[in-house]
């Protein structure tokens, strides 16, 4: 049987009738990496109605063609002659143009240990020869669906972040200030026990705790001096204004964003807007970021203050538990304050 390339030529795989319905660039890009050309047949007659096709014979080649076509998906034969399998996985796992590519082991070694080793040097699946097809494919799909997955979140991650920058041009805080109460607000997550995803995703929408304030006027966002009656009024639509420009999602970022923005401004006792929730009503993400944000308001300068020192702005805090804070999560952000004076430290006071 022929081998479908040559180790010295990549080939793609020209296009087929069921194309014109999906564009070729469209079409994930697998990497087929094997020393016997039977085996790469197999692997491209279960592929190539749904993939755009790479092979090489060799690991050297293989790593070329890894750099040169950054392939979405690469399966990977171990017992090679020269540079086997577990060889290539690691040199691609320590260039960062090709580390994020996932790597599927195709090989006939079907012991635990081989496997181990294979998932040790990076590999995302190992699938033991003989090859069958449905298998492949099913395994194919499976490392896609997750590939495209994490694209999403970086996606809705640069989304949250530039929205976020929007609002910083419209305030008069800095990007110092939104960072480091993001870290605050992430330290204070994991102490009351949360996950280190959840802490996470906490530290990637706090920043969006204020993007309502697009929708205020520039004339109330920098007076110096203090707001009337009618101009609070108006600045007490910024949480309903943010969580209208985030909407509804079913990303968990975006969710726990929404949340923030609409309810950061709660108090515990009930005093808070825009809704007057109590207690444990409010998500707990917007009372962890309520806390954050206010300590570090009080411990930067603004034009109608000078900074607190960070003693008395801790001490605030305490004399607000059980009115406007969780005395809960109050208790815990006075325990880590040495964790927060490293925040400072990293990110220093504007």
């Amino acid at each position: 049987m022929p081998a479908p390339a040559s180790a010295a030529a990549p080939t793609a795989l020209p296009a087929t009738a069921g194309e014109a319905a999906a564009p070729r660039h469209r079409r994930p890009c697998l990497l087929l990496v094997d020393d016997e050309p039977s085996n790469l047949q197999v692997l491209r007659l279960a592929l190539q109605a749904d993939y755009r096709l790479v092979f090489a014979t060799d690991g050297r080649r293989a790593l070329q063609l890894a750099r040169e076509h950054r392939p979405d998906l690469i399966l990977l034969d171990i017992m090679m002659p020269e540079l086997d399998g577990y060889a290539v996985c690691r040199v691609l796992q320590e260039d960062p143009a090709t580390a994020s590519i996932p790597v599927i082991f195709c090989t006939a070694r079907a012991d635990s240990q081989g496997e181990a080793l294979g998932l040790e040097a990076g590999a995302v699946d190992y699938i033991t020869k003989p090859l069958y097809p449905p298998v492949v494919r099913a395994r194919v799909r499976t490392h896609l669906s997750l590939v495209r997955a994490e694209e999403l979140r970086r996606t809705q991650l640069q989304i949250v972040q530039r929205l976020s920058r929007a609002a910083e041009y419209r305030d008069n805080e800095t990007g110092m200030h939104v960072i480091r109460m993001s870290h605050y607000a992430r330290e204070l997550a994991l102490a009351a026990g949360s996950t280190q995803e959840w802490a996470d995703d906490l530290l990637h929408a706090a920043p969006m705790h204020d993007v309502g304030k697009i929708g205020i006027p520039d004339a109330l966002l920098r007076k110096a001096g203090p707001l009337d009656s009618h101009e609070w009024d108006v600045m007490r639509r910024h949480p309903l204004i943010g969580a209208e420009i985030i909407g509804n999602d079913s990303s968990e970022i975006l969710t726990m964003a929404r949340a923030i923005a609409l309810s950061h401004h709660e108090k515990w006792d009930g005093t808070g807007y825009p809704q007057g929730l109590r207690g444990e009503a409010i998500p707990l993400e917007a009372r962890i970021v309520a806390i954050a944000d206010v300590f570090d308001a009080l411990t930067s300068r603004r034009p109608y203050k000078e900074a607190w020192a960070a003693e008395r702005a801790l001490d605030y805090i305490r004399s607000e538990s059980g009115r406007h804070f969780d005395p809960t999560l109050v208790s815990l952000f006075l325990a880590i304050a040495p964790r927060l004076a490293e925040v400072r430290q990293r990110w220093p006071i504007d």
